[in-house]
């Protein structure tokens, strides 16, 4: 593996800030170590898989991941989180599930309702598509554990939407890391791209949050 990414000219080292951390850290938890991440992700929604997957495909170009198993390892970790917010649902029910999970750091009631509400409108197809859509995908098992989906319906949809989106990320990065030299030179706005995003959805959390207390009566 090493020589693969000497071959290729990969190395995490000169990439820097969180882009790097978050990379030398997948290159040193492999392939599993993207499935846990993955599953931390689909039940812990601000850990962005936008970053992880598509450095877990980068690390698979420079030779220090296998390509096949990340693409495994993520959509396993991604339908077993998927499976415990759908069991939540259905043992506590879909009200009882947002009130304790909306107390969770950068999480907010409105982003479960979101969810639920797709969930009503679009039913199981809802699982699949909801799959694709930051924000959605993440919460949308918990209206389908509650309202009782067969199982069976649940996981079909869960995998393929799940299986799609990894295949995309992962893909996405295997591509970029045909362009190593690009990806080190540009490695710091990327991390200002990542920081960004953090404020934003911080700052977009606290407003949320102080509103819905001013008008609490």
């Amino acid at each position: 593996m090493l020589g693969m990414a000497a071959d290729t000219g990969g190395s995490t080292d000169n990439l820097t800030g969180l882009v790097g951390l978050a990379a030398r850290t997948i290159e040193q938890l492999g392939e599993w170590g993207v499935g846990a991440f993955t599953l931390a992700e689909t039940v812990v929604p601000p850990i962005p898989s936008e970053v992880i997957l598509p450095l877990a495909g980068y690390l698979a170009k420079q030779g220090s991941l296998n390509l096949v198993l990340i693409f495994i390892t993520s959509t396993l970790g991604a339908y077993l989180g998927a499976l415990f917010l759908y069991w939540l649902g259905a043992k506590l029910g879909l009200e009882r599930s947002i009130r304790g999970l909306s107390r969770l750091p950068l999480v907010d009631r409105e982003d479960f309702e979101r969810a639920a509400g797709w969930f009503r409108r679009h039913g199981r197809s809802s699982i699949f598509f909801g799959r694709l859509l930051p924000g959605v995908r993440s919460l949308i098992s918990l209206p389908a554990g509650a309202s009782g989906m067969p199982l069976t319906t649940f996981s079909l949809y869960t995998v393929a939407g799940s299986g799609l989106w990894n295949a995309a990320l992962i893909g996405l990065g295997y591509l970029l890391g045909t362009q190593y030299q690009l990806i080190e030179k540009y490695s710091k706005f990327l991390n200002y791209a990542v920081y960004a995003a953090l404020a934003v959805l911080v700052a977009a959390v606290v407003v949320r949050r102080l509103k819905r207390e001013k008008f609490r009566p």
